[in-house]
């Protein structure tokens, strides 16, 4: 990363931690995140304004703010593998690369996939696993994830994502409750999953099939 994005991504997530309490790891991987590299290029002006910007395919890359919020939301100290369901742009798995040895992305869009692998390669990152697939089926064979989290609307989490969580695994959705949005919390207890609802949230819904 240059000297000049640097200076715009460092000062991203300092806007980023005025608005929202940031560990030092995630304010590290915010700042250390080429944000300008994952939207599209009539769009590089606003790419550290805290919005989300459409991508195409009526996607949307989320707001670094959001970006920020999730991934503080999913306690990534001391946990090694996380299974991301909506790769979009990249964007999130790009920070969560940062945090985790292994990141595992699922995208149902195959022309979004291969744009955010195009990504991932001209960016040097290696630690970020792909796959073109309906999300809500997770990735069974490098199971169990210590986090997942859903970068799309949920209605409900299915029980194979639970299934691939590790035990004592936290995984991060936002779900469809009647009218709202929220973002949840859910802890793996045995055979227990604790629930907990973290704020209100607006994103994409998760769609069904893999769209090529």
């Amino acid at each position: 990363m240059d000297k000049i994005t640097a200076t715009k991504t460092a000062r991203m997530a300092d806007e980023i931690e005025k608005l929202f309490p940031l560990s030092a790891e995630v304010k590290e991987a915010i700042a250390k995140t080429d944000r300008e590299a994952f939207v599209p290029t009539g769009m590089k002006h606003s790419a550290y304004k805290l919005d989300a910007l459409p991508i195409g395919a009526a996607q949307y890359i989320s707001s670094p703010l959001t970006v920020a919020k999730m991934t503080e939301y999913l306690f990534p100290r001391g946990a090694d593998r996380v299974l991301e369901v909506g790769c979009g742009s990249g964007y999130q798995a790009a920070v969560l690369s940062q945090l985790f040895r292994g990141v595992f992305t699922i995208e149902r869009i195959e022309p979004l996939m291969l744009e955010a692998k195009r990504r991932f390669r001209n960016l040097g990152i290696q630690n970020i696993h792909t796959r073109t697939d309906d999300g809500q089926n997770g990735w069974p064979s490098y199971a169990p994830y210590d986090r997942i989290l859903f970068s799309a609307t949920a209605k409900e989490i299915p029980k194979k994502l639970f299934d691939q969580l590790a035990d004592e695994g936290i995984l991060i959705a936002p779900l469809q409750k009647g009218e709202r949005q929220v973002i949840t919390r859910f802890i793996k207890d045995g055979s227990r999953i604790i629930e907990e609802e973290l704020e209100d949230c607006d994103f994409v819904p998760v769609l069904d099939g893999v769209q090529r």
